[in-house]
């Protein structure tokens, strides 16, 4: 690779880092009865209410119709997911270094695979989140809803709309391997350096 490619193999890769520093995705929920409207920022290493009691408040809420409340130390995912993409944006620093092309379109793939796992463990959660619902001790039972938010996009749930939207980190994330991928079609007239 030449070094104007191996350059941008190093920006992309330091674009992961937005990962660590934004949020990764965005639920928003809308009703009558919030006009302001309540969400969630996920992190790559915890949960958090997109104001300050959004997360109280919509663990009072779930409570109601017998949703877990959702507490970030209790999930595994925010404890690793950081090394994870620590560990990625080094190895594509490492590829810019030893200036292969097989080594990118690795990284690429890897990277490609660890976002697929990732998105699908977090429909997994949700999943879980919206339908093992303790029916024992909720106060409002509608008879087969569930309550799982959307990946992307909008879902009515009862009175409440709720809106999913990767964040500026997932941005950040799907920037890195569109670049490096730009750069691997770039220079697929190039050779192999040692």
């Amino acid at each position: 690779m030449s070094s104007k490619a191996r350059l941008l193999v190093v920006i992309a890769a330091l674009l992961g880092l937005g990962a660590l520093a934004f949020p990764l995705w965005e639920v928003r929920l809308g009703a009558p009865q919030y006009p302001e409207g309540l969400g969630l920022q996920i992190w790559a290493h915890t949960v958090t209410g997109i104001k300050e009691h959004d997360l109280n408040n919509i663990n009072g809420l779930n409570h109601y119709i017998g949703m877990k409340a959702i507490h970030p130390e209790s999930i595994p995912e925010l404890r690793y997911m950081p090394w994870l993409i620590g560990v990625l944006v080094l190895a594509g620093i490492g590829v810019a270094a030893a200036r292969s092309r097989r080594l990118l379109l690795g990284w690429l793939v890897g990277f490609a695979l660890l976002g697929a796992v990732g998105l699908w463990d977090f429909w997994r959660w949700e999943y879980d989140y919206g339908h093992n619902l303790d029916m024992e001790n909720a106060i409002l039972i509608v008879p087969g809803m569930t309550y799982q938010p959307p990946i992307i996009g909008s879902k009515q749930l009862l009175n409440f709309t709720a809106t999913a939207w990767p964040g500026a980190g997932a941005i950040a994330l799907g920037l890195s391997w569109f670049l490096a991928a730009g750069v691997w079609v770039g220079t697929r007239h190039e050779g192999e350096e040692a």
